[in-house]
């Protein structure tokens, strides 16, 4: 009886913490305009800026050039890589995610935003929280590692040519 008891609750702790794993995942995505209202200005990095001039924010476009379109013939995938699932997942923010969790104002030709590397940001996108570091983590905002990087960046992605952490992350550097 006592195996049974605990057992039982072994599975229920399980299941609560299963449970607030994914509700945590449940954080809404803003877009690029939700970031860029307070990420935009010169004197505090303009991070927005730097975000808009950089390959993030073209990867979506450049699906639809022809040196993608053969690369993703000469990889398997058949049709237009602007629709292809092995594409999308790294060429745009939130790509699979239920389109609830998505705002008004987010769109996939917006390339590889803010929230791929920074996550949802419906519950951090405040001030308030923005300018308390464990609040806004406790909120959803990633910090960014190696990880996140090589969700995308890695041999699975035909284009591939290796990928040094540091030096990509000085090349995307946005401090604030």
């Amino acid at each position: 009886m006592r195996r049974i008891a605990m057992t039982l609750s072994l599975a229920v702790f399980v299941l609560v913490a299963l449970t607030a794993v994914a509700v945590a995942q449940e954080h809404a995505y803003v877009g690029v305009d939700g970031c860029k209202m307070c990420h935009k200005k010169e004197a505090d990095g303009d991070q927005y800026g730097k975000w808009a001039a950089s390959k993030h924010a073209e990867a979506y476009k450049t699906l639809a050039t022809e040196e993608a379109k053969k690369v993703a013939t000469e990889a398997g995938i058949e049709g237009d890589p602007q629709q292809a699932p092995e594409c999308l997942s790294c060429h745009v923010t939130a790509y699979g995610v239920k389109d609830e969790l998505k705002g008004k104002k987010f769109t996939m030709e917006e390339g590889v935003g803010c929230e791929s590397c920074h996550g949802p940001g419906e519950e951090y996108k405040s001030m308030k929280v923005m300018k308390d570091h464990e609040a806004a983590v406790a909120a959803g905002l990633q910090v960014i590692s190696k990880e996140t990087c090589v969700q995308c960046h890695n041999e699975k992605s035909p284009t591939f040519k290796g990928f040094e952490y540091e030096a990509m992350l000085a090349k995307v550097a946005h401090p604030n």
